[in-house]
């Protein structure tokens, strides 16, 4: 198993970012930013050395936007670099593609999402706007022809081919259906990309699509648990409070290799492994593993060795080796509060 350099995790009940050095199993935290203003995720662009964080508004006046911020190789410190206002609200979810020149994010409570151009590391106008309601996460293909909004609200994913100067087209058909009152919320691709897969919020499933690689579009294939069935917990819905009700509340979603998707759910504070086969299906968890309180963030490492959990309700992080199908906790370390986002760089 190899370490990567930085993890980075948003604290959004400090406004800040700490930077851990992953080195020999072990974390370090060697940093951390304040002034990102509700931070509660960002996009890295690895190569300049740049992290795009969306920050809130502020009692001072302070439009809500994405912030810049250079990251210090040795230190990890981070420092603003330039700031694009977003005044129609914060995003929760941004993505970068096109090596770096085109960022993406999907706005939950504002209800639209965005593409911009990058030019030097600097986020510029948008070029295009879509609207759906509760929209949670976006992703693009790796060649950056292809672009997924998924709506909440709408239970859908909208999908789109990015064409040359940055616009959105919709494609044939412009959305595919999540199951009604799913809560339809994460997607990711699988290396090969001819299959994505949703961690849907109110009912804990992994939905699995297949995709057509040269059309872009998304074909419904099947679904599967990622719920502790010990846990007792029921269908959520939009509204609800999940902890008090004792209701599931998936959040995020990560590959670990091409054969497990992890999966965490709030509720119980649980992660789980859920197999995916070599055509694609997927297969009910079968383990779950009692994490940080309420994660609604974590992130795999690049090679798959190492999985870095965060929760709301937690001012710790939890570092795991992952093997296959599971988790060995190595070390926690202090992060902040209200700590939801995390990423490896």
């Amino acid at each position: 198993m190899t370490d990567s350099s930085f993890v980075f995790v948003a604290n959004s009940g400090d406004s800040s970012i700490s930077t851990f050095r992953l080195q020999d199993g072990s974390l370090e935290r060697v940093a951390v930013t304040g002034g990102v203003t509700g931070c509660s995720n960002f996009a890295i662009d690895v190569e300049l050395g740049l992290i795009h964080a969306s920050v809130k508004a502020d009692d001072n006046g302070g439009e809500s936007g994405i912030l810049t911020l250079s990251i210090d190789r040795e230190t990890g410190v981070l420092t603003p670099v330039s700031r694009r206002d977003l005044p129609k609200g914060a995003m929760n979810y941004l993505t970068l593609s096109r090596g770096g020149t085109a960022l993406l994010g999907a706005a939950y409570g504002a209800g639209y999402g965005f593409i911009a151009p990058v030019t030097d590391g600097v986020v510029g106008e948008p070029t295009a706007q879509i609207t759906f309601p509760n929209l949670h996460s976006v992703i693009t293909s790796a060649d950056g022809r292809f672009a997924y909004f998924v709506s909440l609200g709408d239970d859908v994913i909208a999908q789109y081919a990015i064409t040359d100067d940055l616009t959105l087209d919709p494609l044939s058909p412009a959305t595919v259906a999540a199951p009604t009152g799913s809560g339809a919320r994460h997607i990711v691709l699988n290396g090969s990309e001819d299959a994505a897969y949703v961690l849907t919020e109110y009912s804990g499933e992994v939905l699995h699509f297949s995709r057509d690689v040269d059309a872009g579009t998304l074909t419904a294939r099947g679904s599967a648990s990622a719920v502790d069935p010990n846990a007792g917990l029921t269908h959520s819905r939009f509204g609800a409070d999940p902890r008090a009700e004792h209701l599931i509340w998936g959040a995020d979603l990560h590959f670990s290799g091409d054969d497990v998707l992890w999966a965490s759910e709030r509720s119980a504070s649980t992660l789980a492994p859920v197999a995916v086969a070599p055509d694609g299906s997927v297969t009910d968890a079968q383990s779950f593993v009692v994490t940080e309180e309420q994660p609604r963030g974590f992130a795999v490492s690049p090679d798959g060795a190492w999985l870095v959990a965060a929760g709301e309700q937690s001012t710790d992080v939890s570092l795991y080796a992952v093997t296959g199908d599971s988790l060995d906790l190595r070390q926690r370390a202090e992060t902040g509060r209200g700590a939801n986002w995390v990423r490896f760089a």
